[in-house]
């Protein structure tokens, strides 16, 4: 089984992007491929600063080796280093109905219910999502529930051009993962976390700042430690220990039986900061070896490049292209 996964490197990465992502790709490696892609491409889609988008995406690199992921086993790579994305991207771009990208939940947030004037790459994104994906001849999709649409996109252009040009893309499958793929904010139980949120925390925190933003976190005046989906605040929470953990719900809420919210999020703290403590200091050690990093990144790339470019030849033969 082979799956595919990429993350922009549009942000530092926090717990929803851990819980609901990568560590779901560490747990699938054991039994199959993982390819793990930083969509660069996709980040500019909103405006990026040079130096920072670098910065970053070295910063992700890293953050997934720390994480787990075995680049020997897997194979991980900059979107940008391998050309078959954006060339598929376009052949996508002349099978997928406009219709069908103004449906996409992303595009209507920002350009309408905002009123945003988007970039034609912010629209049009989706395409080159569906070339990620399906370059790589693709089983599986780990991801959250926002981005199903996006794969149920890429299925319905693999299906077109199957019908239109003869058997050639497989059908991926998208995959949720059932409690936490998407981690709820602390400041809004009720919106999924990110980056934009005050108290989000984010991998790279201190303890301090994790204590802090942990002792913020929202949940109600009940004053009982309670799964609920009538106490999101609280259930958010539960959750978040659970993933940081391991333990099962029924038996965190338990244990805090006749206890409160202090005595909770206190030891919801500490047990993030037990799990964050090794990523964190694998991912300093990789940033300060970068050409351990370019090494890595160079060998994906090429391993990406060989597959993409077969594939390639293949589609645009059918398309009718001269070889």
């Amino acid at each position: 089984m082979r799956a595919f996964s990429g993350i922009k490197p549009s942000g530092e990465l926090h717990l929803g992007s851990y819980f609901g992502a990568i560590r779901q790709w560490v747990e699938f490696q054991k039994n199959g491929e993982m390819i793990c892609c930083i969509v660069d491409y996709h980040a500019i889609t909103v405006p990026q600063k040079p130096d920072e988008l670098r910065a970053r995406t070295r910063m992700l690199i890293a953050t997934y080796l720390a994480a787990g992921i075995d680049p020997i086993k897997n194979m991980i790579f900059i979107q940008s280093h391998v050309q078959g994305h954006t060339e598929l991207g376009w052949i996508f771009n002349c099978l997928i109905r406009m219709s069908e990208l103004e449906r996409m939940t992303q595009y209507k947030d920002k350009a309408i219910v905002k009123g945003e004037n988007v970039s034609v790459g912010f629209f049009d994104y989706p395409a080159l999502m569906a070339a990620d994906i399906l370059l790589y001849d693709t089983d599986i999709v780990p991801v959250g529930h926002d981005q199903v649409q996006h794969v149920e996109l890429a299925c319905d252009v693999a299906n077109r051009f199957n019908k239109t040009y003869g058997e050639t893309f497989k059908i991926p499958k998208a995959v949720i993962q059932k409690v936490g793929a998407r981690v709820m904010s602390l400041d809004n139980p009720t919106e999924k976390m990110s980056k934009e949120h005050k108290n989000t925390v984010m991998l790279m925190d201190e303890a301090d700042v994790i204590r802090k933003k942990v002792s913020r976190a929202m949940t109600d005046s009940l004053g009982t430690i309670t799964y609920s989906k009538d106490r999101p605040g609280i259930s958010n929470l539960i959750e978040i220990f659970h993933h940081a953990t391991g333990r099962e719900i029924p038996e965190i809420v338990a244990s805090y039986a006749g206890k409160g919210y202090k005595e909770f999020k206190a030891d919801l703290a500490e047990a993030l900061i037990t799990m964050l403590a090794p990523i964190q200091t694998k991912t300093k050690d990789y940033l300060d070896h970068p050409a351990k990093l370019d090494e890595i990144l160079r060998d994906g790339a090429h391993r990406a490049s060989v597959m993409a470019k077969a594939k390639l030849a293949l589609i645009k033969d059918k398309v009718g292209f001269l070889a």
